[in-house]
């Protein structure tokens, strides 16, 4: 049970720091709506579960063993948010930033994707997947079993936080549907993929 508390205690922790699920997240959520924030919240979730996974049945020790397969991860994770970030600071200087688009349901695909992608196209989850999960496994336990149910329950813990921080900006939506602060809010968001694209892109193990 000590155990059990303790990850569920980091599981809130790690998604209380800020970083691209956050930053992916919350721009979904800002330029479309609740709709759209949980559609990458879901793709993001789902990446978490697919390297938790591999952390379970070992391949992501197949990635770490790897330096070439682990830099080909960086760089296209990287690339992925400096083009994100690009996109974000375009738009913010068109039209499209000063007016309200309807969510269509592509627009719900687009963002799960883009939650998906940026997830696993980061070799950093597959290296905190590896070395957090197992350090709750209790002894004796079967090892794949247990780090599949503790990916679950990351999951879930990720799932109740990002739907509070959703639920917290789509309160503020009349606020951030002005014109202004929209095309503001796009710059911001810009700035951060790029800058964490470039972090990824030039950091080591």
């Amino acid at each position: 049970m000590y155990l059990l508390m303790a990850f569920i205690g980091g599981c809130v922790l790690v998604a209380m720091v800020p970083g691209v699920s956050t930053a992916i997240i919350l721009r979904q959520t800002i330029r479309a709506g609740r709709g759209s924030g949980f559609a990458a919240t879901l793709g993001n979730e789902t990446g978490i579960l697919l390297w938790a996974l591999a952390a379970a049945f070992g391949l992501t020790a197949l990635l770490l063993a790897s330096q070439v397969a682990y830099d080909v991860m960086r760089v296209v994770g990287a690339v992925v948010l400096v083009v994100m970030g690009a996109q974000a600071l375009w738009q913010a200087r068109g039209k499209r930033a000063e007016t309200e688009e309807p969510v269509a349901v592509d627009g719900w695909h687009r963002a799960y994707l883009a939650g998906l992608g940026t997830c696993m196209a980061n070799p950093k989850a597959a290296v905190f997947a590896m070395s957090f999960l197992p350090q709750f496994v209790p002894p004796g336990q079967n090892v794949p079993v247990m780090l599949v149910a503790l990916a679950l329950i990351w999951v879930a813990v990720d799932l109740v936080w990002f739907s509070l921080v959703i639920w917290t900006v789509s309160r503020a939506k009349a606020f951030l549907a002005r014109p202004g602060v929209r095309r503001r809010l796009e710059q911001v968001s810009g700035v951060v993929l790029i800058g964490l694209g470039v972090k990824l892109a030039t950091e080591s193990r």
